[in-house]
């Protein structure tokens, strides 16, 4: 007679992080994705699509994302052929590969988007997965201050697609190239500017001892009266905000600690936050990159772009009690 324990059944859960879409979440998903597309196509868009395998040093190059989804998040493996591969954790390097692949032939300016699913180790909390779906909205060969305005126009738009009220949510916009500026003349070291961004990103929610600490340690000071006056002197984020309120768009503000978490942005950024104080957090952003195809070893393209979650939008419409699903 055997003794052999019998085997544990398998568990039906799905892997930490991850979600399983019945029929109606399906549904609630479906409507977020059609939203976004409608939207989308009525700005004229054009939708593509890549693999969601890409090789790791995609993302390890130089300004091809964030030191930590590159160090901490990201999930890689080797493959039979000895090669390293990654899911990808976000879209913009994957875009930048195929503009890059067909530079000479392309026809600009291109208005792109797509809706792709990511993958990141991070901790499992309200707003974040370790896979979440995201559309992607960029604009390509565009230099002047037209595309921020248009790109953040169609970011608008589709908050109010899904229901949203102006007083729901708030757009606050920075300019890299600014804020570089003020603290240029006082950084020791201009090779962590990366790592200055990231700190000035998140310095707000540090503790008055944790930013003290990262001042010393980036040789960088609080921001003054001036470093304020001179941000809201911007030309560029002048012209940004005249272009805005022309299309209707009033609620939106300047804010100099916004610097985004990506390596490749080059000049303005944005962040779409609610202001539901259930909820009060950044619920997507974006940017102009310029540079990014440069790692291809081809002419670079100016281009602005944002990237927008389905977990953040769907705890947005839950908290404001919009509707998640067409009507018909």
């Amino acid at each position: 007679m055997s003794d052999a324990s019998p085997k544990q059944p398998v568990s039906t859960d799905p892997y930490k992080g991850v979600r399983d879409f019945y029929p109606e979440d399906m549904a609630i998903q479906n409507y977020i994705f059609d939203t976004w597309k409608k939207v989308c196509k009525e700005f004229r868009f054009q939708e593509y699509a890549t693999s969601l395998l890409e090789p790791a040093e995609l993302y390890r190059s130089k300004g091809g994302g964030s030191d930590e989804i590159v160090n901490e998040q990201m999930f890689t493996f080797t493959d039979r052929g000895e090669r390293e591969v990654a899911l990808r954790p976000e879209m913009t390097p994957s875009l930048a590969r195929l503009v890059a692949g067909r530079r000479k032939s392309l026809k600009f300016p291109l208005r792109w988007f797509t809706i792709a699913n990511c993958f990141r180790y991070e901790r499992p909390q309200r707003g974040r997965r370790r896979e979440h779906w995201q559309l992607n909205a960029d604009m390509m060969g565009i230099s002047g201050i037209e595309a921020e305005a248009e790109i953040i126009s169609l970011a608008y738009k589709i908050m109010k697609a899904f229901g949203a009220k102006d007083e729901d949510f708030e757009i606050r916009i920075n300019d890299r190239k600014v804020i570089f500026e003020i603290f240029e003349p006082i950084l020791r070291d201009k090779t962590q500017w990366s790592e200055v961004c990231r700190f000035l990103d998140r310095r707000p929610k540090l503790s008055p001892e944790e930013q003290e600490e990262g001042n010393k340690k980036y040789f960088i000071r609080p921001f003054t009266e001036d470093d304020a006056k001179k941000l809201h002197d911007s030309k560029m984020l002048g012209e940004i905000a005249r272009n805005l309120k022309l299309k209707g768009i009033l609620n939106f503000k300047l804010d100099e600690h916004l610097m985004r978490g990506f390596d490749y942005y080059t000049g303005m950024v944005f962040e779409v936050f609610d202001t539901d104080p259930e909820n009060k957090r950044s619920l997507f952003g974006g940017g102009r990159y310029d540079n990014l195809l440069e790692m291809f070893g081809v002419d670079p393209v100016p281009t602005v772009g944002f990237g927008m979650g389905d977990v953040t939008i769907r705890d947005f419409l839950e908290t404001h009690k919009l509707p998640l699903r067409n009507a018909n």
